[in-house]
């Protein structure tokens, strides 16, 4: 039986609906189309970030190094990088609902020491979980087994137990691996149906149990 249900973050609960503003800097700065995400998430500095082995703030301070840009300047390609970023409000609000039934939820997130303080200030969903879980705080990323582990442990709860919900397919295998129920989220998937095939229902009561 599904006691505890864990969702990626970055492509599933916040997702970039909106590229215009990063094609419009990368036109600016010279960049190839993409080449800002290449920079920020995928270049040896972004991996050192959402591994943590550098801070949120040391890979920005190197993005601003690595485009030439002022302070002011990094201010404004940062606020445009993230400016077509949406929180799925809906999906939240079922989080939100399956928490209150008793099911446990949590957050795998590979992510920069940001992680924590973006969903508690800047996208005002840390409540809807009861445990969260990032990269750079493990030193250890998807698709590590590790990272799951961690989190069922801390969960108490066996794979057998929890499904987890990415939308890159290489996480999603790791987590089957493991023997964790899965759904691969993709652009228009239906969570609540998913997941009520799984036998999760927001009305389904569960017994809450204790994060450790």
């Amino acid at each position: 039986m599904i006691k505890a249900i864990i969702f990626d973050i970055g492509g599933v609960i916040v997702r970039t609906e909106d590229y215009s503003s990063r094609r419009q800097w990368e036109k600016k700065l010279g960049l190839a189309a993409w080449e800002s995400e290449t920079i920020v998430f995928n270049s040896e500095m972004g991996t050192k970030a959402q591994s943590g082995a550098i801070s949120d703030e040391a890979l920005w301070i190197w993005v601003g190094q690595r485009l030439h840009l002022d302070a002011s300047e990094l201010a404004a390609f940062r606020a445009g990088f993230w400016a077509g970023d949406v929180v799925d409000t809906d999906l939240v609000d079922f989080i939100r609902k399956l928490k209150g039934a008793g099911y446990q939820t949590a957050v795998i997130s590979n992510a920069t020491d940001n992680l924590e303080n973006a969903l508690s200030h800047q996208h005002q969903i840390a409540d809807a979980f009861d445990l969260i879980v990032g990269s750079a705080t493990e030193k250890v990323m998807k698709p590590d087994p590790r990272i799951y582990q961690r989190t069922l442990a801390r969960l108490g709860r066996h794979p057998a137990e929890a499904v987890f919900i990415d939308d890159f397919a290489h996480n999603i295998q790791a987590a089957q691996e493991l023997g964790m129920a899965t759904i691969h989220f993709k652009k228009g998937t239906d969570v609540a149906a998913e997941l009520a095939k799984l036998g999760v229902t927001p009305t389904k009561n569960q017994e809450k149990a204790n994060v450790g």
